[in-house]
C-alpha cells in the first residue's frame, strides 16, 4: 500500500482516477506515467531524487489499473481526459511528463492534444509506434494477439501471474524487467513487485485494452509535439530494443535521444532518474 495519501478525483458518475504524490510537496510539478503493466506505486521509485532536486511527483494509476475505474472504450488519443482530472485536482496548470515504458504513447498524445497544459517530456525506455519499430519481441506480438483476439485469456493470465508475484520473491517480477535482476537494489525491487500487483489488483482491464491499443497506429501527430522531449533508452533494451528509440526521435521534431550504454528495461529507469530529476526545468 502507498505509504504516501492516494488522492480520489472523481471524473463522472461513474469513473474516477487516483494518484499519489511523490517529492516535494511544494516542488515543480511533473506527472508521471507508469509503465504496461504498473501503477501509481512505481512513483516511490523517484521520491529521494524528486525530494533532494525540488520536484513534486504525481502519479495516477490510468484506468484499469489499480484504483481507477476501467474506461473500456479508452484509446492512446484519450490520454488527457485522465491526465488533466489529476493536473486539476493538484491545482497545476502546467507540468512536464516523464513516462516509462508503457505511459510513452500517452505522454506524446498529450502532449500533442494538451500543448498548453505540458513544457517538458521524458521518455524513460519508451514503447514505440509501429511506425518506428522493426518486429517487436515475441513476447510483445504475443499480448498484443491474446488482447485483441482473446482479451478474457490474457485477464486470466494476469490474474494467474499476479497471484503468483504476492507470494513469491521480488525476483519473479523484477526479471520481467531486466537481465540482472542481482543489480537491482532490494528496496527498488519491492517496489516494482508491489508496483505490478496493484496493477491488477482491482482489474485486468486496463493492460489488456493497452496491449491491443499501442500494437497499432497510435493517431498521434508527433509534428503537433513542439515542447522539449527527451528520450532515455539503453543499449541492452531487449523489451523495446533501442533501434526503434532511434527511429523515434526521427519523428519527433523536438526529440533527442540519450543512451545509456550497456543498461536493460529496468536499469535504464533507475540509472536515468537523477539526470531526469536534475533536468526538471521550473
Amino acid at each position: 500500500m502507498d505509504q504516501q495519501q492516494m488522492n480520489v478525483v472523481p471524473v463522472d458518475s461513474d469513473r474516477q482516477i487516483t494518484y499519489t504524490e511523490y517529492g516535494c510537496p511544494d516542488g515543480v510539478p511533473v506527472v508521471f506515467l507508469h509503465g504496461t503493466p504498473g501503477s501509481r506505486q512505481l512513483g516511490a521509485l523517484f521520491e529521494a531524487e524528486a525530494q533532494e532536486n525540488g520536484v513534486r511527483v504525481l502519479a495516477p494509476d490510468r484506468p484499469g489499473y489499480g484504483r481507477s475505474s476501467p474506461w473500456p472504450n479508452r484509446s492512446v488519443r484519450d490520454a488527457a481526459e485522465f491526465v488533466t482530472p489529476v493536473l486539476d485536482d493538484a491545482d497545476v496548470q502546467t507540468a512536464g511528463l516523464i513516462a516509462f515504458s508503457g505511459g510513452s504513447p500517452y505522454a506524446l498524445s498529450i502532449a500533442a492534444t494538451q500543448a498548453e497544459r505540458i513544457n517538458q517530456i521524458d521518455i524513460i525506455a519508451g514503447a514505440t509506434p509501429p511506425t518506428a519499430s522493426d518486429e517487436s519481441p515475441a513476447i510483445q506480438r504475443l499480448l498484443a494477439s491474446l488482447a485483441t483476439t482473446t482479451p478474457s485469456v490474457l485477464r486470466g493470465l494476469f490474474r494467474g501471474q499476479m497471484w503468483l508475484a504476492e507470494r513469491l520473491d521480488p525476483s519473479f517480477v523484477v526479471g520481467q524487467y531486466t537481465a540482472n535482476d542481482d543489480a537491482v537494489a532490494n528496496a527498488a525491487a519491492e517496489i516494482v513487485k508491489e508496483d505490478f500487483v496493484e496493477a491488477f489488483a482491482h482489474s485486468r482491464n486496463g493492460a489488456v485494452i493497452e496491449f491491443r491499443d499501442t500494437a497499432t497506429d497510435w493517431g498521434v501527430d508527433f509534428d503537433e509535439i513542439d515542447v522539449e522531449v527527451r528520450l532515455w533508452h539503453g543499449s541492452n533494451d531487449t523489451n523495446v530494443p533501442i533501434a526503434g528509440a532511434r527511429r523515434l526521435e526521427g519523428e519527433i521534431p523536438s526529440a533527442e535521444l540519450h543512451v545509456l550504454d550497456d543498461a536493460d528495461h529496468l536499469q535504464t529507469l533507475l540509472r536515468s532518474t537523477p539526470h531526469v530529476m536534475e533536468g526538471i526545468d521550473d
